[in-house]
């Protein structure tokens, strides 16, 4: 971490989740699990359900082609499969399988059990600190993920002239 400006001002926040973001990654990260994109890729299919291949590549910043490989790899592991939609049956859509759930549902009880073990090295003092931190910062971060994945506004809606004034 390096001190570059106020932690209060948009770049030193950024700064500072950043710092915190890449913690957790590390920690969390091994050699044999899969990519960060597959897992947002899984994970958003087991919260928003089926998905089109064109959304998921928006969704997770890709290239369309890109996505293409990574589903196709998640298929052949058999944690996704494709499906026709309901109402048309020529779109095709991602769906995460129930071993494609399992994995996810895996990996997060490995990743607890991985902070919980590191959060023991902390002090008491230190946990109930970062408790009250998190508890206070726990829905602004929900609401920046929310805007993160939200489609962008355009320019001239009543919301988007609304904040920018």
């Amino acid at each position: 971490m390096h001190e570059t400006g106020s932690r209060q001002s948009p770049e030193g926040l950024a700064e500072a989740l950043g710092d915190a973001a890449l913690l957790v990654l590390r920690h969390l990260m091994t050699g044999g699990d899969l990519s960060l994109t597959s897992v947002s890729t899984l994970d958003r299919l087991c919260r928003h359900g089926p998905a089109r291949l064109t959304e998921l590549a928006a969704a997770e910043g890709v290239a369309q082609p890109s996505m293409t490989q990574l589903v196709h790899r998640l298929a052949r592991m058999g944690l996704v499969q494709r499906v026709r939609h309901p109402g048309d049956r020529r779109v095709v859509l991602v769906a995460v399988t129930k071993s494609g759930r399992e994995l996810l549902s895996q990996r997060q009880r490995v990743h607890d059990a991985r902070l919980t073990a590191l959060l023991t090295t902390l002090s008491v003092e230190d946990r109930r600190a970062l408790t009250a931190a998190m508890q206070a910062a726990g829905p602004v971060l929900r609401q920046l993920l929310l805007n993160a994945t939200a489609p962008p506004r355009r320019v001239g809606t009543a919301t988007a002239s609304a904040t920018s004034s």
